[in-house]
């Protein structure tokens, strides 16, 4: 299998998994009717990646993330040579699938992305010239 193609896939399915699991987060999650919640989210995520196994893992592995690929190369079962290559296309497919996100997040009534975009609120935003309560223009 050629790299080339590889690295298409591993840009496919890391779009696919942004766009599917980030996109349930951020399009359905916290309407409190009808909302998929925390459970829905997990399903959506667990799903994108399971149909990108079968899609594509013959052809790339189906890493999906950075962090798996520098895991597997760490254990010896994935080539230092193709690792750079393999987190470019990852980072850029997440990122374009970020990007749709945004495009059609956009469209939609009352969206902010200021009000923390698919975040869980965990730890404090730097805004203002206040962090976690502390001034640090002092």
């Amino acid at each position: 299998m050629s790299i080339a193609r590889k690295l298409v896939t591993e840009f496919i399915g890391t779009f696919w998994l942004v766009l599917g699991g980030c996109g349930s987060a951020v399009l359905a999650a916290a309407f409190p009717e009808v909302g998929i919640g925390l459970l829905g989210v997990a399903l959506a995520f667990g799903l994108t990646v399971l149909t990108m196994a079968f899609a594509i893992g013959h052809i790339s592995g189906c890493h999906l993330n950075p962090a798996v690929s520098v895991g597997l190369w760490m254990g010896g079962r994935f080539s230092a040579k193709q690792l750079g290559p393999y987190i470019g296309a990852q980072v850029l497919g997440g990122i374009t699938g970020a990007a749709i996100l945004y495009v059609i997040a956009s469209g939609q009534a009352g969206f902010d992305v200021s009000a923390g975009f698919a975040s869980n609120g965990y730890g404090c935003p730097f805004t203002r010239g206040i962090w976690c309560g502390y001034r640090i223009d002092n």
